[in-house]
């Protein structure tokens, strides 16, 4: 404390200078506007470089934070997203021409199969979702498979890439017919079979479903010729396809339903009937 008074008694003189100064320079600020719009702005200047300082040296410290909300909004804008997906490919597959004797279910896969033999999928919609046995089954880019059994919550579908599978196919440009199987050696190639040779097969041409069938519409992307050769009998073609699914990677999937199948099943079973 003697120490304290001893500063001021020594430096009395520089303070009282100090002291005075300080309140000239209050008195000339407040009274004149052009000294006073000068201290505002070096002072808002002053204070604009601390708050800055001070919000840079904040917000480093608050980037974990920050981040993890970036993850969750990111969350959500990917679930929003895939929602709309849905929609829109439901939307193209109503304005692609088709008949509107087809309609059509969303689902999500819940299991897939693919290295086996005889592979199926199971997904989240079943009996009380009006799923049947015989629909069709595609993604946004392609066949996928057919419903095979229904429970009331679930369903399984025999995938393409199975050794059971035959499914109406045809080449796009020429519209000849085959018929779709798997060899069982790679999930993302199937083959057409039984393409006759005058078909003008190209590397790259575009495979599609033929519509010679109650499940599936015509024109359902399938996939691209990966290479053909003449089978054994040198009439028909042996074609791997390169399917535009990725059959690994299944996500969301559509239903197709023929609204007329029954009818058409019962025409044919009666003329069946008739000629036997």
């Amino acid at each position: 404390m003697q120490q304290i008074i001893y500063f001021f008694i020594r430096n009395k003189n520089f303070l009282l200078f100090a002291v005075l100064f300080t309140i000239s320079v209050a008195l000339t600020i407040q009274t004149h506007n052009y000294h006073n719009d000068k201290y505002i702005s070096s002072a808002n200047f002053i204070t604009g470089g601390i708050y800055t300082f001070r919000n840079n040296i904040t917000d480093y410290f608050n980037l974990g934070k920050e981040n993890e909300q970036l993850l969750q909004e990111n969350l959500m804008l990917r679930k929003k997203l895939d929602q709309f997906k849905e929609v829109i490919a439901v939307e193209k597959l109503d304005s692609t021409g088709l008949p509107n004797k087809f309609s059509y279910f969303t689902a999500r896969v819940i299991n897939n199969n693919y290295s086996k033999t005889k592979n199926q999928l199971t997904i989240d919609k079943g009996r009380k979702d009006s799923i049947k046995i015989d629909l069709g089954v595609i993604s946004s880019k392609g066949i996928v498979g057919i419903v095979s059994d229904v429970s009331e919550n679930y369903a399984t579908v025999q995938s393409i890439l199975n050794t059971q599978s035959r499914i109406n196919a045809k080449h796009k440009n020429s519209g000849h017919f085959g018929s779709l199987k798997w060899n069982t050696e790679n999930p993302n190639v199937v083959q057409l079979v039984d393409i006759p040779r005058l078909a003008p097969l190209a590397k790259g041409d575009t495979i599609v479903t033929g519509g010679r069938s109650t499940i599936f519409p015509e024109g359902i992307l399938i996939g691209t010729v990966k290479d053909f050769h003449l089978d054994n009998d040198d009439n028909y073609y042996y074609v791997n396809i390169d399917l535009f699914n990725d059959m690994t990677s299944l996500e969301h999937v559509y239903l197709i339903e023929n609204n007329e199948a029954a009818e058409i099943l019962n025409l044919e079973k009666g003329v069946e009937d008739v000629e036997q």
